[in-house]
């Protein structure tokens, strides 16, 4: 497998991370949201990951195939007096779990971290292999 190849699936894995920080900042930031009926109200977004295949040498990169919505119930509130309360004066608040969305941050950054280690590491071997062939 060459440095290209073990760079793109460094580089692969890293932009399904992204996508991943992504949602979770989007779920983060709708977590307070309220809405006036279960219909309407935000649903925690999940992406999925699925391998992608590669070449004969078995490089394989991962990719985001699909980013899915909770079907998790909305959490219903009695709040008579919001604007946005239903018939009965009930709202409906996101279904975003903020302790499970900051696990996923946190095993998120560190995933991204260390393929940006392993870049690190292909960049450092490259260059060791351009200062042996000058010895040579």
């Amino acid at each position: 497998m060459s440095f290209r190849e073990i760079a793109g699936i460094a580089g692969s894995a890293m932009a399904a991370q992204t996508i991943r920080l992504n949602t979770v900042a989007s779920n983060l930031a709708n977590a307070g949201a309220v809405a006036g009926d279960a219909e309407t109200a935000y649903r925690a977004r999940k992406p999925v990951f699925a391998t992608a295949l590669g070449d004969a040498q078995g490089a394989q990169h991962v990719q985001v195939v699909d980013i899915y919505e909770s079907e998790d119930l909305p959490r219903v509130a009695h709040e008579p007096g919001n604007p946005l309360a239903d018939a009965d004066g009930n709202v409906f608040y996101a279904n975003v779990n903020a302790i499970e969305e900051m696990t996923d941050m946190l095993d998120a950054s560190r995933a991204f971290q260390t393929n940006l280690e392993v870049l690190a590491r292909v960049r450092a071997a490259q260059q060791d292999l351009l200062r042996l062939g000058e010895r040579g």
